[in-house]
């Protein structure tokens, strides 16, 4: 991968990335703090030349359940 090519990051499974109901601005990172017509990761990419460094991934309700279990025992 080189300088002008976005790496691997899929907004769609991190925690900030959300859909809106705008129809200009469908996508948004609450990261961020921006809304966006286009991938949340390619408009960082292009403005800063690096890929997103707050990507953090979703938590599965079903994991997230069995975390608080495991943690209550």
């Amino acid at each position: 991968m080189d300088e002008k090519t976005p790496g691997k990051v899929a907004c769609i499974k991190c925690r900030f990335y959300q859909i809106t109901w705008e129809p200009r601005n469908p996508y948004a990172c609450t990261a961020h703090g921006f809304k966006s017509h286009r991938n949340p990761a390619l408009v960082v990419f292009e403005s800063s030349g690096i890929e997103c460094q707050l990507f953090a991934p979703k938590e599965h309700p079903r994991e997230a359940k069995a975390q608080r279990h495991k943690n209550e025992i």
